[in-house]
């Protein structure tokens, strides 16, 4: 593995104002976490169906979707134990946002998938640090869990993406990392798990 630290991935923390919202609205951080999860179970299956004959990929991939599902099945167990009912959400800006940026030939766009990935796991995994701290049981204890499991998996696509390009791995991490930055800061009308900073009063959220 790489031993990558979220620091050398990501090019700007996440803003005090989502830690702060994220506090204050837990419930629907909760319904979008599990659709995140969902989400990162599906971005390991695509990448192992688009890549078939890599197949150390397709391997630890296939182990990483699973664990990506039993994450989904653990927030659907926290929700239910919460008291927290199932919303149909809005999908946000910044998956697709960072979607937008990604190469789509060859060879740029497998480095470019692997980087994207790694670059939501670590936001993920800085999120679920910044906001372990200030949650209550047993929302925390779930949450610093979940910190140490999304290290693993932001470490496991760097080291793949440096396996593809091993000269130019880093500098398009760094190009794409301050696009990710752009949108995991900036003012951001819809609240979720990986939105910007918080719009006042935008879907309730104030």
């Amino acid at each position: 593995m790489t031993g990558e630290t979220i620091d050398s991935i990501l090019a700007a923390p996440t803003p005090e104002s989502w830690v702060e919202t994220a506090t204050r609205h837990w419930r629907e951080l909760l319904v979008d976490h599990a659709n995140c999860e969902k989400k990162a179970a599906s971005t390991a299956l695509s990448l192992m169906f688009t890549y078939p004959e890599d197949r150390s990929l397709a391997l630890a991939l296939s182990r990483l979707a699973r664990e990506e599902l039993r994450h989904f099945e653990q927030v659907q167990r926290m929700m239910d134990s919460l008291g927290v009912p199932f919303e149909r959400q809005r999908p946000g800006r910044y998956a697709s946002g960072l979607r937008a940026r990604l190469r789509t030939s060859e060879p740029g766009r497998k480095l470019d998938l692997l980087l994207s990935a790694a670059l939501i796991e670590a936001r993920s995994c800085e999120r679920f640090r910044l906001l372990a701290p200030r949650l209550q049981p047993p929302l925390a204890e779930f949450y610093a869990q979940l910190e140490r499991s999304e290290a693993r998996h932001f470490d496991l696509y760097v080291d793949f993406a440096r396996s593809v390009d091993p000269e130019g791995w880093r500098k398009r991490l760094m190009e794409l990392a301050e696009h990710e930055a752009t949108l995991a800061t900036s003012p951001d009308p819809e609240f979720r798990f990986h939105s910007g900073a918080p719009v006042q009063a935008a879907g309730g959220i104030g």
